[in-house]
């Protein structure tokens, strides 16, 4: 790549600081753009120290965004969350706050922009979280034309909360409760693979204004890939079909909670379908082959030793 200075916002994140891995080995200089920037100080052991700086900056703080972004030759966006709160709404972070990146980005004359988005943005969707996903894929687009917009699947990697959570209520629980009867179909994309995508959209023009949809190689129920997480922990444990009016119960009750373990909005999107789109452009288009949870999953979950994750 021939960028000199690129920013990634939210890049102390799950996928953050996978990309931010991965451009600074390209040799780049990476700004990562945090709110809190003292919690981030770790970033400096991923790569050369003289590539990785930390600077403030709050997408929904309009007036912080411009600063983060001055001088950069590419921007990238990851900043995402699924719980609602305060001011922190989804409108306010998945909406405005892409469009004040995307605006400050074109004002500040950036070449490239990759927003990061999520398999199933709909205006037309009840939930909330899927809307401002959506609105705000509208918005970075009408700001940033040449923006390129990646919509990951479920993401899994070592760290991540999917796979992780599943193996600790599987660890403790005898029983483990599905969504409805588990027949929803999920694309679980390995992180990895979309911080590769990251890196081949900067580089090639083809890329521009285009909108990718980003699942692993294969789409699995809800059901099988608990299964799949009980073969690697050698457990074996009860599925026991929940309604999903039950959850939205749960859900409700928790609503208070300022760390609730699952909201209403989690529920209601364990009701669709998340893989990528028959028609959408994906890993194919970028060049790319993205790897499998069976070929990734035993290098952290698990009792079988395994090559490290590449």
């Amino acid at each position: 790549m021939s960028y000199r200075q690129i920013t990634v916002f939210g890049g102390s994140g799950f996928l953050g600081r996978e990309i931010v891995r991965r451009l600074a080995g390209d040799g780049a200089a990476v700004r990562v753009a945090v709110r809190h920037p003292e919690r981030a100080s770790f970033l400096a052991e991923i790569g050369a120290p003289d590539l990785i700086t930390t600077v403030h900056a709050d997408v929904w703080d309009e007036a912080t965004v411009g600063p983060a972004v001055e001088g950069s030759d590419a921007v990238i966006n990851t900043v995402g969350h699924y719980v609602e709160r305060g001011g922190a709404t989804f409108e306010a972070i998945h909406g405005q706050g892409a469009m004040h990146v995307a605006s400050a980005s074109a004002t500040a004359g950036v070449r490239r922009l990759v927003h990061i988005s999520g398999i199933g943005a709909d205006p037309s969707s009840e939930s909330p979280y899927v809307r401002a996903r959506a609105i705000g894929e509208r918005l970075v687009q009408e700001a940033f034309p040449a923006a390129t917009i990646l919509r990951p699947g479920v993401m899994f990697g070592p760290e991540d909360t999917f796979f992780n959570r599943l193996a600790s209520l599987a660890r403790v629980m005898p029983v483990l409760p599905l969504f409805g009867t588990g027949d929803v179909r999920l694309q679980p994309v390995y992180v990895g693979d979309i911080a590769e995508a990251v890196a081949k959209a900067l580089a090639i023009e083809a890329a521009k204004g285009k909108l990718y949809e980003l699942g692993g190689p294969r789409a699995y129920t809800y059901k099988a890939l608990l299964q799949l997480v009980l073969r690697e922990l050698g457990r074996k444990r009860l599925l026991m079909p929940v309604p999903y009016f039950v959850w939205e119960l749960l859900a409700a009750s928790m609503a208070p909670l300022p760390n609730r373990p699952i909201s209403r909005d989690q529920v209601m999107l364990m009701k669709r379908d998340n893989v990528v789109g028959p028609d959408a452009l994906s890993f194919g288009e970028l060049g790319l082959a993205p790897r499998s949870v069976e070929e990734i999953l035993p290098s952290y979950l698990g009792r079988r030793a395994a090559r490290p994750a590449r």
